[in-house]
């Protein structure tokens, strides 16, 4: 997967280098001089260019690329880049930097924008999560907010413990993508039986949250 990423800052050089890490191809864009630190990054491919001009973007190539990864300190230049990639370059992903939990809402696809990531939020959900026991942590939102990853850790009174995963009546609009447990990771499958402790992670509209949450949590 060839994946180009605005912003060499901290934060758009970590995400390379994990990218990297899994066998992806990589460039850093930063119009920046100052920002170029290829040795931080040497398995990166890399540009000095305005990712808001369309001919700085057609020098990386973009037509090309998988995914753009908007990670600039600016939300109007992360913005920007990326409705010019899903529109002058048919990006088929962008996923786009939130500095500002205040502009979320410009963060979506009339924007370009398939995935939005606050990093407060982000981090106001891991906080929740380490602490919070039955009840749902939003982690992420997808299109335009329609839906998103959600968590839920299984609390010892939940109904569902014991209970196989395909015999449960799981509302419309909420699907179960993944169990954490014991720090291992499961895909998870019709006979497997839910613990007490279990982090569940689910694809969910926003208006089956209700539903999906009386499911789970105990009775008060």
């Amino acid at each position: 997967m060839r994946v180009v990423i605005a912003g060499a800052g901290s934060v758009g050089r970590s995400i390379a280098r994990e990218l990297i890490a899994h066998k992806h191809s990589v460039m850093l864009i930063d119009k920046s001089a100052d920002a170029m630190k290829r040795e931080r990054v040497p398995g990166a491919d890399w540009l000095l260019a305005d990712a808001c001009e369309t001919a700085g973007l057609a020098d990386a190539n973009l037509d090309d690329a998988d995914v753009v990864v908007a990670a600039t300190g600016d939300d109007k230049t992360n913005l920007v880049l990326l409705l010019i990639a899903k529109t002058e370059f048919a990006v088929p992903r962008t996923v786009g930097r939130v500095n500002n939990p205040k502009n979320e809402w410009l963060f979506d696809s009339s924007w370009g924008v398939d995935v939005a990531v606050s990093t407060p939020r982000l981090m106001t959900a891991l906080v929740e999560e380490a602490v919070e026991v039955g009840g749902l942590v939003r982690l992420l939102k997808f299109e335009q907010g329609r839906s998103g990853l959600v968590e839920f850790t299984v609390h010892h009174l939940s109904p569902v413990v014991g209970k196989a995963v395909g015999r449960l009546s799981w509302p419309a609009g909420a699907t179960i993508v993944a169990i954490l447990r014991n720090s291992r990771a499961i895909a998870p499958s019709a006979d497997d039986v839910l613990e007490s402790g279990d982090e569940l992670f689910f694809i969910v509209a926003e208006e089956a949250e209700p539903d999906l949450l009386a499911l789970l949590a105990p009775a008060e």
